[in-house]
């Protein structure tokens, strides 16, 4: 049941109704005063987190959902060049994940028909050969900006080499993002090892965190102080020590947290 959607936990309901009740008792001061202050409510899941999915927990924000985190961290991280363009991913990739790479890809002005290399298995499997993924990055590499594999293939169940697979990538001048929808919670991850540079996922498959639950997203810690990273800003990215000091001129909070947007949905 997880591949689609997790098991309601027993405490659902007690949590659940533990905020309708703070809203209920403390109206807008339910941000900063209760069990759960609002203000902070993603934080207490940050550090467990990043426990699941072998992160730092700088590496960690808890925001969004999981394609929305992908358009936003795609933002600072699929910069293409005339020469440098091209997005690897696999073959019969969950269609959100293509359809986001198709719509960046036309937004920095290519056609997706040609930046868009989808690699498929060989004829008559069913799963992609190691070696041709290393292959193909190897054979495309002057060309690749991004590539981006999901964690674990959705429909086929393969998991891939995500360390020999990011430093492969690097090797030939891109950048490494992964889709962890089917594989946190599932399997054990390393991304602060394996190297990537980001990754996003969605709790309520194996995480069992509800229809359309709050997202994750991952950014290595070496990209943590780099001021120069493009995104997208809003104001729970802003430091949080300034943030409701409402000033004009943003500041991002290091790491993970820089680049949220919103401040998160409580329930």
């Amino acid at each position: 049941c997880g591949n689609s959607l997790g098991l309601r936990p027993k405490t659902t309901e007690t949590y659940v109704l533990e905020e309708l009740r703070a809203w209920q008792l403390h109206g807008v001061h339910g941000h900063h005063v209760g069990k759960r202050a609002w203000v902070s409510i993603n934080e207490l899941v940050v550090e467990a987190s990043a426990r699941v999915v072998g992160a730092k927990p700088i590496e960690v924000a808890v925001m969004n959902s999981l394609t929305a985190n992908l358009h936003f961290l795609m933002v600072p991280f699929y910069r293409p060049t005339a020469s440098r363009y091209k997005i690897l991913f696999e073959a019969k990739a969950f269609p959100s994940d293509s359809y986001a790479f198709a719509s960046q890809a036309a937004f920095h002005g290519h056609d997706p028909k040609d930046a868009l290399i989808a690699l498929a298995p060989r004829d008559g499997e069913h799963t992609l050969r190691h070696e041709d993924i290393l292959r193909a990055i190897a054979e495309h590499g002057a060309q690749i900006a991004l590539v981006c594999f999901s964690g674990i293939q959705y429909y086929t169940g393969q998991l891939f080499d995500h360390a020999a697979i990011a430093a492969a990538a690097h090797a030939v001048g891109a950048v490494v993002g992964i889709d962890l929808a089917h594989a946190v919670g599932n399997v054990e991850l390393r991304l602060h090892e394996w190297g990537v540079d980001f990754a996003v996922w969605c709790n309520y498959k194996y995480l069992n965190s509800g229809p359309g639950a709050i997202g994750g997203a991952f950014v290595h810690e070496r990209w943590a102080t780099d001021a120069t990273l493009p995104r997208f800003a809003g104001w729970w990215g802003h430091n949080k020590q300034e943030r409701f000091k409402m000033a004009d001129n943003y500041v991002a909070d290091p790491g993970a947290f820089g680049f949220q947007v919103s401040n998160p949905p409580v329930l």
